[in-house]
């Protein structure tokens, strides 16, 4: 072999047959996300509710393998519910959204309750849970896409999220010796967190910078505040849904993605940065 690799095979970096299936998955969904992003309005909104009640779906059955029993429908409705009334009228009205969520939720679980259910009291809670965690966070993406230029704003976002995390996971699974919360998530280390950090930044310079020759108001400076908070906070949505399937014990939230597991999966951390994008982009954007 040229140059004497062959006495350092440890140097040789092997094809990673996860990544490409990673990718791949990756080169199918971006598009179509791109896509409905850039028609906008209620295209986009459904995109958004079809991939929410999936994830919601997954979820769901996580808690009835480990006994457990939340209502669906009442998920599944109000993180619909969540979504279109984000797209009509933003934050009016959610207030009342939220109030009849929870007596909705306690009228149910109390019938449940007298039919001699168990873990009615917990289902309950968790069943306010589900709507709250994937339908409240997940309506961010609507918010920031009905945005001023909120096309470039969620690309933006999106990018920077799905950089960070392709980063840390292909630097954190070559490199990594030192591991985060190997409790919570065994896979995860401190080399590929730093990864993604980096990663993350560059994406948000680059894409801030070619939207910069669209939109003169976009600066690449925006672009890396957004890297900088997105790839320092959002991994946690990674680690606290790796924290409910270390409970339930189990690999992936689904399988429907191939490597990339379920839906639930894939917007984990996705979920964080949607929402902290959403409220930075505010700042920033001033």
């Amino acid at each position: 072999m040229i140059g004497g690799l062959e006495k350092f095979p440890a140097l040789i970096m092997k094809p990673d047959p996860s990544l490409r299936k990673r990718l791949l998955i990756a080169a199918i969904l971006v598009p179509i996300f791109i896509l409905f992003a850039w028609m906008g309005n209620w295209p986009f909104a459904i995109l958004v509710a079809i991939i929410i009640t999936m994830a919601a779906f997954e979820l769901w059955q996580l808690f009835r393998k480990g006994g457990f029993a939340p209502s669906l429908v009442l998920m599944l409705v109000f993180i619909s519910l969540a979504i279109i009334l984000r797209h009509l009228l933003n934050f009016q009205f959610s207030d009342l959204l939220l109030a009849v969520l929870v007596l909705a939720a306690m009228f149910y679980h109390v019938l449940e309750y007298q039919k001699d259910g168990k873990n009615s009291a917990i289902n309950f809670f968790l069943t306010l849970g589900g709507p709250l965690y994937l339908g409240w966070l997940g309506a961010y993406a609507v918010s920031i896409r009905n945005m001023d230029n909120g096309l470039y704003w969620i690309l933006l976002v999106i990018v920077i999220i799905v950089i960070a995390d392709t980063g840390a996971y292909a630097i954190g699974r070559k490199f990594g010796r030192h591991k985060m919360f190997p409790r919570v998530s065994p896979q995860k280390s401190w080399e590929g967190y730093i990864a993604g950090i980096v990663t993350g930044i560059l994406a948000g310079w680059g894409v801030a910078a070619l939207w910069h020759g669209f939109i003169p108001a976009f600066l690449p400076v925006h672009g890396i505040i957004l890297g900088v908070v997105i790839s320092i906070l959002a991994p946690m949505g990674d680690f606290g849904e790796s924290m409910l399937k270390r409970y339930f014990n189990v690999k992936d939230s689904g399988t429907i993605l191939l490597d990339h597991g379920g839906f639930l999966d894939r917007i984990d951390s996705i979920l964080w940065a949607i929402t902290i994008g959403y409220y930075l982009i505010i700042f920033i954007a001033r």
